[in-house]
């Protein structure tokens, strides 16, 4: 199995107010993924607000995930505004000891379709890791056209890609992009309330930002979908639609905290100007938390 396939857990990256991370509190998330048997950890992700991290802190949040991982391969986004911080990034997260990277056209002035191939090439030029697209139009404002992704699959180390939700049906969206992409080119998707009826229609991956603190469910809901059991999967999307509700309405980053906290993973909070939501809505994780019988089971004693 490639590097981009299976379940893709990103934790969130837990810091102290002054933005710094900490590394033992986000080395005991990442162990809680390995021994979840998670197929890759997503380190850097939007939940793991890259964002909003200096290049020191995200060099210290993947040196942290390397020192503690034994088997699991790492993935790091590298995702920044201009393309040499990327690339400082990307060389960063390779020596460090990433086995791949993820990478988001990020952007204030919007990117032209040539200005994101010449960003992604200039990456890969730079660092010998094998790469994931991560098509994200929500936050970043862009999205690729196919035409743009066929040129980058020509790269020999792009390969793959993290898409999101289609306004249509995943199964057709997916046909679409088989057509036109290599065959070994890995395809996989976002937005955790949709990602079961990816991997039933034969996605490779399903990336995902709730399952980064609750991996054990997300992993049942992998195998079930991958197996092709309609059914199990059914059952399981079932028990998890109250979090991907809330997921839908506050965002993934505000949820995955709100449920670490009350797990008693950790005291942080994202990273201002994000709040905790407010607490209405932390009541409803919560009470989905119980729904799945989760609470008693991983708070620690």
């Amino acid at each position: 199995m490639s590097m981009f396939h299976g379940l893709s857990a990103f934790p969130i990256t837990p810091c102290n107010a002054s933005g710094e991370v900490d590394t033992d509190t986000l080395g005991h998330l990442i162990t809680r993924l390995e021994d979840a048997k998670v197929n890759s950890i997503g380190l850097l992700g939007s939940t793991g607000s890259y964002a909003y991290l200096s290049r020191a802190e995200r060099l210290r949040a993947i040196k942290a995930a390397v020192a503690t991982l034994t088997n699991t391969p790492l993935i790091v986004g590298v995702g920044a505004l201009r393309t040499d911080d990327v690339v400082a990034y990307a060389q960063d997260a390779q020596v460090a000891g990433a086995d791949a990277l993820l990478l988001a056209p990020v952007s204030y002035t919007p990117l032209t379709q040539d200005e994101a191939f010449a960003h992604f090439e200039t990456v890969a030029k730079a660092t010998d890791l094998p790469i994931s697209i991560y098509n994200n139009p929500g936050t970043t404002h862009f999205n690729f056209s196919l035409p743009l992704l066929q040129r980058l699959a020509d790269i020999p180390n792009i390969q793959a890609v993290k898409m999101p939700l289609p306004a249509g049906e995943i199964a057709d969206d997916l046909a679409q992009l088989r057509a036109a992409l290599p065959h070994d080119f890995a395809i996989g998707y976002s937005a955790d309330w949709g990602c079961a009826a990816g991997l039933l229609a034969g996605a490779d991956a399903w990336y995902t930002a709730i399952g980064g603190t609750l991996p054990k469910p997300a992993m049942a809901l992998t195998k079930a979908a991958q197996s092709g059991d309609v059914d199990l999967t059914a059952k399981l999307q079932a028990a998890l639609q109250p979090l991907w509700t809330e997921v839908q309405a506050y965002g993934s980053i505000r949820v995955a905290y709100t449920i670490a906290r009350h797990l008693g993973l950790t005291d942080a909070v994202p990273p201002l100007p994000v709040q905790l939501p407010p607490a209405e809505v932390e009541a409803r994780i919560i009470a989905a938390l119980e729904h799945l019988d989760l609470s008693k089971r991983l708070r620690p004693a």
